[in-house]
């Protein structure tokens, strides 16, 4: 089945206002920035951006732009904010963050890629010892008070429930792909696009060098194309790399 679509903007005309999108990257490796720059310029509001690590960061113009727009209601991340505080406070979305504009939800980076994984598998809901005796069982969040999580114990050790995430888009970004929406990712740009791809109801992928079926080797596809709805063939742009 041919999955390519013809630009971007056909890529993204669905989404609506309120829709909750994955946003994978590990800082400024792996990040959609066409696909973010596409519902930028579509101008839709209210967006859930859900990450993994810092992709918002290390696509610091684009973080701008969503906030300038007035676009985000919320942001689910493990890194989400500069290192620096006087860089954080003088920057405008820890400044919406600070005022209560913008929802920040954190969770421990290793939780995050369960939840993924887990929406992807089909499974509703799991147990972690990762944030046992710490605020993270009671939800991190600058506006919600979030109830308890749930707590048991295995083999005499504390775990806690973590429900599973899944997005309504996942915008994924990829080294390679074929026009039925395999994927191949090249070294630290793989980090959270496959669980993602897995997780969301709706796969948008924009690909570098897009390939007939069969262009990519059965043991470096990444993420199968059963997972992917959508594949747009964008070009490769020049990035600053860093985190922040």
């Amino acid at each position: 089945m041919d999955k390519v679509i013809p630009s971007l903007e056909e890529a993204i005309a669905d989404i609506k206002e309120g829709a909750t999108i994955a946003i994978p990257g590990f800082f400024s490796a792996g990040v959609p920035r066409l696909l973010l720059r596409a519902i930028i310029a579509k101008g839709t509001k209210n967006l859930t951006l859900a990450s993994g690590c810092g992709p918002l960061l290390g696509a610091h113009e684009e973080l701008d732009m969503l906030v300038k727009n007035g676009q985000l209601k919320k942001v689910i991340d493990s890194y989400a904010l500069y290192r620096s505080a006087s860089k954080g406070m003088q920057h405008p979305f820890e400044q919406a963050v600070r005022a209560g504009e913008i929802e920040l939800e954190v969770y421990p980076m290793g939780t995050l890629a369960e939840k993924y994984r887990a929406a992807g598998a089909g499974i509703a809901a799991f147990y972690t010892p990762t944030g046992v005796g710490t605020m993270v069982e009671d939800g991190i969040s600058n506006i919600h008070k979030y109830q308890k999580k749930e707590k048991r114990v295995f083999n005499g050790r504390e775990y806690i429930l973590e429900v599973a995430l899944k997005p309504d888009y996942a915008f994924i970004h990829a080294a390679t792909g074929d026009s039925e929406g395999n994927l191949h990712y090249r070294r630290t740009a793989r980090n959270f696009n496959h669980v993602m791809a897995m997780a969301a109801r709706v796969t948008i992928a924009e690909v570098e060098n897009l390939v007939e079926p069969g262009g990519l080797e059965p043991e470096h596809i990444h993420t199968p194309g059963v997972y992917v709805q959508r594949v747009v063939k964008v070009p490769r742009i020049e990035i600053k790399i860093g985190i922040d």
